[in-house]
């Protein structure tokens, strides 16, 4: 037996005792993940040859050599290489090198298509080999008998298979993206050839035999793209408004092989078959992130898989191997594992809420489809976005079920994406547990956008008053933005007369966001390219409509969503509130005439950092009070933060200098660098302290140090200096050094303010105009001004026992 075949075998036995089950629900991280993909991807480098190939031993034999070649460049690409990097660009050489009649096989057309649509390089362009080589696999799908299939010649010949096809079908996709004119009806027949050999389960098989996970994963993923390449304008009007009110298609077959999926999951094994287990782990990335699920049925299918595949890696040399023909060579093996880990680790930048009625037998089933009216609505829009400058290369979507979310991880798995988007015609309906769910998903940092589908005037009834019922009375109102907030200009130039939004702010930003029109109706028309003859006035509306969901999704996140595996989850400390009563440390926010409270959680937030990554045991009920309150003085340390102006009375004044005089320290910052507040803040220091200078601390100050808590002499901080207010917001994130100002008493600093953000960092609810430290490094610096406070030697007694 080949060495390689034995070491699959040892591999494969062994991965059943590893403990991948357990890291896939507890510890697997981004990090870890990067890791390993780095590893493998210095395999592939390692073995490569000067022309840019892989060796005929490394592959199996020399039959499939451009295939894997391009294999190889797409592995590369798509963990996190450059078109221009060495290693990339003599692989990239190589194939556009090909003579114009190769290559010939299916398996290789599909992978070069692939391979050059991913390679987009400034300046250059493949569109030209990429049609030729598109035009050919297009006239190689089978016509007579076997209709809509791929051979393994492409030679519209033989009977086909699943596993041709769906490469066929992956690499013509992927040229359809890069401009090539693929023939509709190429399309049409695919879909005919995937539902006739749909077995009775709702699975594929190879062959006409038992269904398993690799052939359904390709007809989930086939299918998917052909439902996204079959759209068309019929029943558009002259005016170019498109019939939203029409039911989409359906893709029954296509809901069947999901249920499949969602019954029949596994990573440790192809289910159904004996081998190919690469194969069938890179097929769920594709059903996956094409279908627009991170869910199938319980099973987190990227956790799960990167977790299996971790364990798997064969140490130290870093790469993988199957147990199927060619992926049992490590080449193979190690880039199908890749791209898998490189893909499912993109962003989900949006879930999309299932919701309606449920079966009474099966009360986690839905037996409405109002929450999907369009079901592209989503993936289209993430689609768009992974294309625009500044964004992520790859953005991707997830649907998300309140009620398995509630029996899973609760918040934590609305948590995985930053906006929620909820849409449907029909008048909403959840229990009171989910509506507290939606609350604390809010309350932690998360994003809520709906748009009703067709006319929706009961999904936007219900919809305003489940907001009003979530959220604090009086505080729940949906009402329009004002044409200065900066969702109109966070990416493209809009204007409440054209792009009508309502919102709700919930601690610094708008984090309820209401759009009166069918966004999704809009979002699914939309294409890379145009189809032929498309109404031009039906683009325009497209236009606008994808533009009001990029410039909402940039408010939302920044541009910046989490990894896969490190999306936030609760804020540290949740669920033990109550632990500490009576702790070394008590902090008093401090109330005054203006947005005293714009970042609610902030302080409690900063106080469960301190006891949980630094140890210092606090109160984590913090208490807000008047300045002029006597009991001001039981706290060593007071807190202040706004986004508007405002003023202290005299007396608070007066309370305020005597408390600092007496040892205590004021920590301020202006939620999201608020000009007004800042205004006001500076006003208050020159009332309290005339006499003295308000100026930088420098940087060489201990309180930046590790001697007081961590090094935090270069911090991130989002800017949108320079900004021109009728442009777009062009916010930047750099590594600065940190900026505080302070006033010095008797050679300690007693005030203590940031003019840059702290606070709406310290509750992730920050924005792209939010002008501040990121959330991680607001927290480095907060913990370091507060144990700074605490180091100070002095002692605090309230006025007349001192």
């Amino acid at each position: 037996m080949p060495q390689h075949r034995c070491l699959v075998t040892t591999v494969l036995l062994f991965a059943s005792f590893l403990p991948w089950r357990s890291l896939a629900a507890v510890d697997l991280t981004a990090p870890m993940v990067m890791e390993a993909i780095q590893r493998g991807r210095q395999y592939l480098i390692s073995k490569q040859e000067r022309a840019g190939t892989w060796r005929p031993d490394d592959i199996g034999n020399n039959q499939h050599q451009v295939g894997v070649t391009a294999l190889g460049v797409l592995a590369l690409l798509t963990s996190g290489l450059p078109a221009n990097d060495p290693n990339v660009q003599r692989s990239l050489k190589y194939l556009r090198s090909l003579p114009r009649d190769k290559p010939e096989n299916t398996y290789d057309m599909g992978l070069v298509l692939m391979a050059l649509a991913a390679a987009k390089e400034p300046g250059r362009s493949d569109l030209a080999q990429i049609s030729l080589i598109a035009d050919r696999l297009a006239a190689g799908q089978i016509q007579r008998g076997n209709v809509g299939a791929w051979d393994y010649t492409a030679a519209g010949q033989g009977r086909g298979d699943p596993s041709n096809s769906q490469f066929a079908i992956l690499g013509l996709h992927d040229a359809a993206e890069a401009g090539a004119q693929i023939d509709r009806e190429v399309w049409l027949r695919a879909k005919t050839y995937w539902e006739n050999i749909q077995n009775a389960d709702g699975g594929w098989s190879y062959a006409g035999g038992t269904s398993t996970g690799s052939m359904t994963v390709a007809g989930v993923a086939s299918l998917s793209i052909i439902q996204q390449m079959l759209r068309d304008d019929n029943g558009v009007g002259p005016d170019g408004t498109p019939p939203c009110c029409r039911e989409e298609d359906p893709y029954p077959a296509l809901d069947r092989g999901v249920r499949w999926l969602a019954n029949n999951f596994a990573v440790g094994h192809n289910p159904g078959g004996n081998n190919w287990i690469l194969y069938h782990i890179y097929g769920i990335e594709r059903a996956g992130r094409l279908s627009g699920r991170r869910f199938f049925g319980e099973h987190d299918w990227y956790r799960e898989g990167a977790a299996f595949l971790l364990a798997t890696q064969t140490m130290p040399d870093g790469y993988w191997v199957g147990d199927g023909m060619f992926e049992n060579r490590p080449i193979v093996g190690s880039c199908l594992a890749l791209l898998f880990l490189s893909k499912g680790l993109s962003p989900v930048l949006m879930s999309k809420l299932q919701h309606g009625p449920r079966d009474p037998t099966r009360p986690t089933e839905l037996v409405s489809k109002d929450w999907n009216h369009h079901p592209r609505d989503v993936r289209n829009l993430m689609e768009h976005i992974s294309g625009l400058p500044k964004w992520p290369n790859l953005l991707t979507s997830q649907e998300v079920d309140l009620v398995k979310a509630a029996q899973t991880g609760g918040v934590d798995v609305l948590l995985q994406a930053p906006m929620l988007y909820v849409t449907g015609e029909s008048k909403l309906q959840f229990t009171p547990a989910e509506r507290e769910l939606l609350k604390e998903y809010l309350v932690q940092g998360g994003f809520i956008l709906a748009a009703p589908s067709c006319r929706g005037a009961d999904f936007e009834a219900s919809f305003r008053e489940l907001v009003q019922s979530i959220l604090p009375p009086g505080e729940g109102e949906l009402k329009p933005l004002p044409a200065d907030h900066p969702v109109y200009r966070s990416e493209y130039l809009l204007s409440p007369e054209v792009a009508e939004i309502h919102g709700v702010d919930v601690g610094c930003r708008t984090a309820v966001m209401f759009v009166p029109e069918d966004l999704s109706c809009l979002w699914s028309y939309w294409q890379r390219h145009d189809p032929p003859k498309r109404n031009p006035k039906l683009k325009a509306r497209i236009v606008r409509g994808m533009q009001v969901g990029v410039n909402i999704a940039a408010y939302a996140t920044g541009r910046e969503p989490p990894q896969s595996l490190d999306a936030p989850r609760k804020s540290p400390g949740e669920g033990k509130l109550d632990e500490i009563e009576r702790g070394l440390l008590q902090v008093a926010q401090i109330r005054h005439s203006g947005q005293w409270n714009a970042a609610p959680r902030a302080l409690r937030n900063l106080l469960l950092a301190l006891n949980e990554t630094v140890g210092l045991a606090a109160t984590t009920k913090p208490k807000d009070l008047p300045a002029s309150d006597p009991s001001l003085f039981q706290y060593p340390l007071i807190y202040m933060h706004g986004r508007t102006r405002f003023q202290l009375a005299k007396d608070e004044r007066d309370a305020i200098q005597r408390y600092l005089s007496q040892g205590g320290v004021l920590f301020a910052d202006a939620c999201c660098g608020a000009p007004q507040f800042d205004k006001s803040f500076r006003e208050l220091v020159a009332q309290l302290y005339p006499d003295r200078k308000f100026e930088p601390v420098p940087i060489t100050h201990e309180m930046f140090s590790e001697k007081i808590g961590r090094d935090v002499r270069r911090l991130r901080r989002r800017s949108n200096e320079g900004n021109n207010p009728n442009a777009p917001l062009a916010a930047t994130v750099r590594e600065v050094e940190p900026y505080l100002e302070g006033i010095e008493i008797d050679g300690r600093y007693a005030i203590i303010y940031s003019k840059y953000d702290i606070s709406c960092a310290l509750e992730k609810q920050s924005t792209l105009s939010c002008e501040g430290y990121l959330p991680e490094d607001a927290v480095k610096l907060a913990t370091n001004i507060v144990l700074y406070s605490m180091l100070q030697d002095v002692s605090l007694a309230p006025v007349g026992q001192k």
